[in-house]
């Protein structure tokens, strides 16, 4: 079996040279079109060398990378006859040069400056660019790489280009999974569309520099660019900054350090767009790291970058999901109302049971004060904010950070009264509190107290909530708030005239794992605000720069990470309290 894997890799490899070759013959006197070819094909053999090979060299931890990196020089040696005879000599003579290195498995930063200088005597011989250049409009480019994705790879590599293809079954080696970042590794726009050009060695991946037109196969580099970062354009944008950016300070080249900042200016009309001012601070910290590179201490200006770009991608990248501000608005809405009215149906049935059922109104009337003093304070809420705008991101940080501790809190009360009789015990305790003294005043402000306290809490959250989402994402908040309404108008109504009875259980451990849900998003989102407004600092991880999941809150920051891994703590922390708490201890209502 392994001979005639070993006879059907060598078989591939075979017709692929083949294919490589053989449209020189076809197109006679094209001798650029045979230049392009051998720079790319030296350039891919340098890529895939340096997978293989350490950047000091001298040993080969990926045997199949470095025969990869081979292969393709023996294409680009097999197209030399396509060009001018003085091209040829030289181009020759470099090829060797770089399969001399490769024997000698040297490190890669020596051999690329061949494969460079070869493409760069290529294009003086010919007087014609030799180096692929990416189009312009990567914002159409994205739409067109898609359809071309879907009709023309979509096949093997999957619709999500995870490899999983309908065709992909018994192909050796499998296609690649184009959303993992260990397989695309640091491969830039240029390397992809030169793998669409000649193809790739070994595998059963063609060339299509007939198939399809060359707009298009930039199209396709820039869509599977995107792949491992949810098909975000930007992301992969700032991802690329990154490396570059790691590049730069440890080879202490300005040069690279430039070449960064080439590539934010991607995105850097989409900062600017959302935070002028984070957007001229990081074009300053990229001058500042050019200068400092040869000679200065990098260090600080190399982690405030690192930092204000964590907080320019957030700015662009961060998109909520309208579903799921929808969910979260309708059950915070009914998890909050839910709790006022089964404290208001406990009233009323009490004093019809008691014989004083005209006592009721009284009830009513301090419930609807709790909504009338929450809607005051909804107002003030939102006056207070709006009147110091240059302080919007730090308010906001903290109003979410607030609201961290109380849903904290409010879960973990809500998880300990799953238990149906620890819920009852409560309310009877409320009740007979309220009407001990008989006075109409202490059955009111029952109501009114359990109204408007579910009232702040509802406010707190909701603009914490749509903090979250962004200015953009209001309307999904509001059908919820809408729907939501309209369930409590319905439990209402099943509880009082129907006598409904509501799963205590389910409904709070439901509600109580939405809540901690709610709160570790906004720990995260809260710290993401504060850092906005520079209230406090961005240190980045760097080993978890790949850590990111914006519907979570989760960035890769110290500060960040810190307050969600203690939010984590104190929930395992709750779980084994109520785990081992007697039953009759009795509980205190939320915050």
């Amino acid at each position: 079996m392994r001979t005639i894997l070993i006879y059907r890799n060598v078989f591939r490899s075979f017709i692929f040279v083949i294919g490589f070759i053989a449209p020189l013959h076809a197109q006679t006197g094209d001798s650029v079109a045979v230049a392009r070819r051998v720079a790319a094909a030296a350039a891919l053999a340098v890529k895939e060398y340096a997978l293989g090979v350490p950047p000091a060299g001298g040993v080969v931890t990926d045997s199949e990378e470095v025969k990869e990196g081979r292969l393709f020089i023996d294409q680009a040696r097999a197209a030399l006859p396509g060009l001018p005879a003085a091209a040829r000599g030289h181009s020759d003579s470099a090829l060797q040069v770089i399969r001399a290195l490769f024997d000698r498995t040297a490190a890669p930063a020596q051999i690329t400056p061949v494969a460079q200088a070869l493409a760069q005597r290529l294009a003086q011989d010919l007087g014609a660019e030799i180096e692929p250049v990416a189009p312009q409009g990567e914002g159409a480019a994205l739409a067109r790489g898609a359809a071309v994705f879907q009709s023309a790879c979509a096949s093997c590599h999957g619709a999500s280009g995870r490899g999983d293809g309908p065709a992909a079954r018994g192909i050796v080696p499998p296609p690649a999974n184009l959303t993992d970042a260990a397989v695309m590794g640091a491969k830039s726009r240029v390397d992809l569309y030169r793998q669409l050009l000649l193809g790739v060695a070994r595998t059963a991946m063609p060339a299509f520099e007939r198939t399809l037109a060359d707009s298009d196969r930039w199209a396709v580099a820039a869509y599977v660019q995107t792949l491992q970062y949810g098909g975000s354009r930007e992301a992969a944008v700032f991802a690329a900054v990154r490396r570059q950016l790691d590049s730069a300070v440890t080879t202490r080249s300005g040069d690279v350090a430039f070449d960064a900042y080439m590539t934010f200016e991607g995105v850097e009309s989409a900062v600017q767009a959302r935070q002028p001012a984070l957007a001229s601070r990081i074009e300053n910290e990229f001058r500042e790291l050019r200068e400092r590179a040869a000679s200065g201490d990098v260090t600080a200006v190399h982690r405030q970058l690192l930092g204000d770009l964590e907080n320019a991608e957030r700015a662009v990248t961060d998109k909520s999901s309208t579903a799921n501000l929808f969910v979260q608005s309708f059950l915070l809405l009914v998890r909050e109302g839910f709790e006022a009215i089964l404290i208001i149906a406990a009233l009323m049935t009490f004093l019809t049971k008691a014989g004083a059922a005209e006592r009721r109104g009284e009830v009513a009337w301090g419930a609807w004060a709790g909504v009338a003093a929450s809607v005051v304070t909804a107002i003030l809420f939102e006056l207070l904010i709006e009147t110091t705008p240059g302080q919007r991101d730090a308010l906001e940080g903290i109003t979410m950070l607030v609201a961290v501790v109380v849903l904290f809190f409010v879960s973990y009360w809500l998880l300990s009264k799953v238990e149906a009789d620890r819920w009852t015990a409560f309310l009877k305790q409320r009740v007979h509190a309220a009407l001990s003294s008989g006075s109409a005043l202490a059955l009111a402000s029952v109501a009114f107290l359990a109204v408007y306290r579910e009232g702040v809490e509802t406010i707190l959250f909701y603009k914490a909530l749509l903090v979250s989402g962004g200015s953009g994402d209001a309307g999904p908040v509001v059908l919820g708030v809408v729907l939501g309404a309209v369930a409590l108008v319905a439990l209402y109504v099943g509880i009082m005239r129907l006598g409904m009875r509501i799963p205590m259980k389910l409904f709070f451990a439901v509600t109580g794992a939405l809540l901690y849900y709610m709160a570790f998003v906004f720990a995260g989102k809260g710290i993401a605000e504060l850092q906005e407004g520079r209230v406090i600092g961005t240190t980045v991880v760097p080993a978890l720069e790949w850590l990111r999941v914006p519907f979570l809150g989760v960035y890769p920051t110290l500060q960040s990470l810190a307050l969600q891994g203690l939010l984590v703590a104190l929930a395992i922390a709750a779980a084994l309290v109520m785990r081992f708490k007697p039953s009759a201890v009795s509980h205190q209502p939320s915050a």
